[in-house]
């Protein structure tokens, strides 16, 4: 549907753009601007809408350009405003040399409809070059029987300018014998004469050095000077005289070198010396000159290749001076005569490399001709392949435009290659070819499609973040725009799943990243959609599902939840020795946040006072006595306890356990060793501070004691009087656990208060109330030493 209605205005257009073209090449004149060389870049030239009447708007909509022969840009045209600007500065030297006017031609090419219009933009001279002359020093030889008035020829200062800033004067430094006329040209240049004004005498002064200064015509003139160094000679009085004053000759471009040019002669009526004639190139830098000349048979060769493109014409200025010092000059005109040396060249201004297919008269390239040949070698006629469904239409001079014949179908064939054929009339006829490949784009009918359902991806916790987790893959049937796939993350079900924090997709190739390091104790699985769309008009989609597990880490160390070490004075438990094997001394309890086998614990004794009294069971955590204890056995016990996971690597935690071996639980403290009693009776100032101190600490014992009857006899059977505190803290419900099945014995009594306190994150587990010990004390002697291990703070 859509191709049946753009069939109607795109014949429009084409019957419009040869009326168009046709009007223009009745009637079209080449609009001309004029500009000073080395002008800023970017200075404004003219406003070529205006111009030509277009309006601004209709530059950016027809998609206006400029195009110039040769490959350096030289304007750049504004389609927002229509202003024509210098691209960079242009030295009218180096673009045109010597040649005036210096126009650089240019066209304005429309290519919607296409049109053109003839520019040109004339560079006018500065006065930026000097007068140079290309020796620094003339050597003149002057009999001294020359008559005054006699004129000497002197080479002329070169100066790159053109018109008024050239050479316009010529004077010499102030002397009594000579001064200089200048003169004029065929060709408009000016040259420099000396003039003798008074009769030298060799005998008075042998030679004179005088400065040659060539002025321009500029403001302010520029100047180049040259030493003139005069010798005076005796009678040589006749001067070479050429037999033809113009020499005409023309050259193929193709001359091979050291080829003859042409042979000037001159003749001298003296004899001897002074009538032998030396042939030299008057004017004219050497190093540049294509041609040489023999100073004795004055035969003039090519010592480099000639080039009708770069340079037609040479004026070459030969001067023959005999012995004496005298010379004459003569011009030799050499013209260059084109040869068929060139190719025919071909500039792509518009290119389509894509046409769909069923769009008839179609434009798919707009190009220009040229030939830098003159005549027959210049022109030139351009054909393609005669099977292809495109022809060629001739514009606007020298440019054409490539169109479809016909509508195409990609079905049949998706891709041409055209070969476009250049060739001159020359003799012999050069050709350039130029390929271009032409694509039939296709209708977007097949949406992408993912090489699953649905993706299931695992990724480890703690990744780092730009973490590469997976990609997911679409394909489209279709080319060109409409296969080009653009992912994207859809929005989630879920509203709270911060799904533009977890992950990304790169639109091009689906790759998934995570965006910042996932925690499987916060987060275990997440899911979402990825969309597909290609890049079609209309754009089609398509979906599919990712699911995200998260795999837990070793992460978490075990943490030990009693006895908690929180820097408090230390949790001492009481054995007594009468204690069988195996009596159960504590329990250490520890969790950990991982799962699955990183959460797995097991305990091991680590360190011990004295080793083998203690064992700790690997599973529970419990610390049992492994023997019997003996009255030879230390008082007090340090156990170092070891908690370890079963992750890779394993992490683990430690507990110090204080444990204190009484002879049942009445005994208020223990005596001092031997050792320490001798030491105490042999010195009296000692004994009279352990006496004071324990005066002092009975009366103390005696207080806290009476303290804590009254209050274990307020409290109720089930309530405890004693134990150990820790800070109290929040704690999950569902890790305190006294069952057989959890980390704490049946044999214990536990009481646990959860707190919400500002100020503790911690909870806090009670000491046992009634403890089960070996049936040799009784319920009182229970009590008591229930009271005096409080008292004490063996907690």
């Amino acid at each position: 549907m859509e191709t049946a209605l753009a069939k109607t205005p795109q014949k429009r257009q084409v019957i419009f753009l040869a009326i168009l073209l046709l009007l223009w090449e009745a009637g079209s004149d080449a609009i001309r601007y004029s500009m000073p060389e080395e002008t800023e870049s970017g200075s404004f030239v003219a406003n070529l809408a205006k111009d030509l009447g277009l309006s601004v708007g209709e530059l950016a909509t027809r998609g206006a350009r400029i195009h110039y022969k040769g490959n350096k840009q030289v304007l750049q045209l504004d389609i927002e405003t229509g202003n024509l600007l210098l691209y960079g500065k242009l030295d009218r030297e180096v673009l045109c040399g010597a040649t005036d006017p210096c126009i650089l031609y240019f066209q304005l090419l429309l290519e919607n409809p296409v049109q053109f219009f003839q520019a040109d933009l004339q560079l006018t001279d500065i006065n930026d070059h000097s007068p140079q002359f290309l020796e620094k020093e003339m050597l003149l030889k002057i009999p001294e029987n020359v008559q005054p008035g006699t004129v000497f020829p002197l080479k002329i200062a070169q100066d790159l300018d053109i018109g008024i800033n050239t050479v316009q004067n010529y004077t010499i430094s102030p002397n009594s014998h000579f001064h200089v006329v200048t003169r004029n040209r065929g060709d408009g240049r000016k040259y420099p004469e000396l003039m003798l004004d008074k009769a030298l005498d060799r005998e008075e002064q042998s030679e004179l050095s005088l400065t040659l200064t060539a002025l321009d015509g500029g403001t302010p003139p520029r100047s180049g000077t040259t030493a003139v160094h005069i010798e005076v000679v005796d009678i040589n009085d006749n001067a070479p005289q050429f037999l033809q004053s113009l020499y005409e000759v023309p050259v193929p471009e193709n001359s091979p070198l050291n080829s003859l040019v042409v042979v000037v002669s001159a003749q001298d009526l003296d004899a001897g010396t002074n009538g032998n004639i030396v042939y030299t190139l008057f004017q004219g830098n050497e190093v540049t000159q294509p041609f040489v000349i023999d100073e004795i048979t004055g035969e003039i060769r090519l010592k480099k290749a000639l080039d009708f493109e770069a340079t037609r014409y040479y004026n070459v200025e030969i001067a023959g001076t005999d012995g004496g010092g005298l010379s004459g000059k003569c011009t030799v005109a050499i013209e260059v005569v084109d040869v068929n040396d060139n190719a025919p060249e071909l500039t792509m201004s518009t290119l389509t490399s894509s046409t769909p297919e069923n769009s008839p008269e179609t434009v798919v390239a707009v190009f220009s001709v040229s030939d830098p040949d003159s005549g027959d070698n210049g022109r030139m006629v351009c054909s393609i392949q005669k099977d292809l469904p495109f022809l060629l239409k001739p514009t606007f001079k020298n440019f054409y435009t490539l169109v479809t014949e016909r509508p195409l179908d990609r079905e049949s064939q998706a891709e041409y290659n055209i070969t476009i054929t250049v060739t001159d009339l020359g003799t012999p006829r050069l050709k350039t070819q130029h390929n271009i490949t032409v694509t039939v784009s296709d209708v977007n009918d097949n949406a992408p499609a993912f090489s699953q359902a649905a993706y299931t991806l695992r990724v480890r916790e703690n990744n780092s973040p730009a973490l590469h987790i997976g990609s997911v893959s679409a394909t489209d049937r279709d080319s060109g725009a409409n296969a080009q796939v653009t992912y994207s993350l859809l929005p989630p079900q879920d509203p709270q799943l911060p799904l533009a924090s977890l992950v990304s997709i790169n639109a091009d190739n689906g790759q998934l990243f995570a965006l910042r390091s996932l925690d499987f104790e916060a987060l275990r699985a997440f899911e979402f959609r990825v969309g597909a769309a290609d890049r079609g008009s209309p754009a089609l989609s398509s979906q599919a599902l990712v699911r995200v597990l998260v795999v837990d880490d070793n992460d978490n160390s075990p943490f030990v939840l009693y006895p908690l070490q929180n820097g408090s004075a230390p949790c001492t438990e009481l054995v007594p020795r009468a204690a069988e094997a195996g009596y159960l001394v504590t329990k250490v309890v520890a969790v950990d946040g991982d799962s699955g086998q990183n959460a797995w614990l097991s305990y091991q004794l680590l360190k011990a006072t004295e080793p083998g009294l203690f064992g700790v069971w690997a599973h529970s955590g419990e610390v049992r006595t492994a023997r019997l204890l003996s009255e030879r056995d230390a008082v007090k016990h340090r156990l170092v306890v070891l908690v370890k996971d079963n992750g890779e690597p394993p992490l683990s935690a430690s507990v110090t356990l204080h444990v204190l071996l009484v002879d049942g639980f009445s005994q208020p403290y223990l005596p001092l060793p031997d050792a320490a009693a001798a030491e105490a009776r042999a010195d009296p100032l000692t004994v009279y501070l352990v006496v004071a101190l324990a005066s002092v600490s009975s009366l103390f014992l005696f207080s806290v004691l009476v303290f804590v009857a009254v209050r274990l006899c307020r409290r109720s059977r089930a309530a405890s009087g004693g134990g150990c505190s820790v800070p109290e803290g929040p704690f999950p419900g569902h890790l305190v656990d006294v069952s057989g099945a959890g980390t704490l014995s049946h044999s214990y009594q536990y009481e646990v208060r959860l707190t919400e306190g500002p100020g503790s994150n911690e909870f806090k587990f009670l000491k046992p109330i009634i403890p089960k010990f070996p049936p040799h004390g009784a319920v009182e002697e229970i009590e008591e030493n229930a009271t005096f291990r409080n008292s004490f703070g063996f907690n």
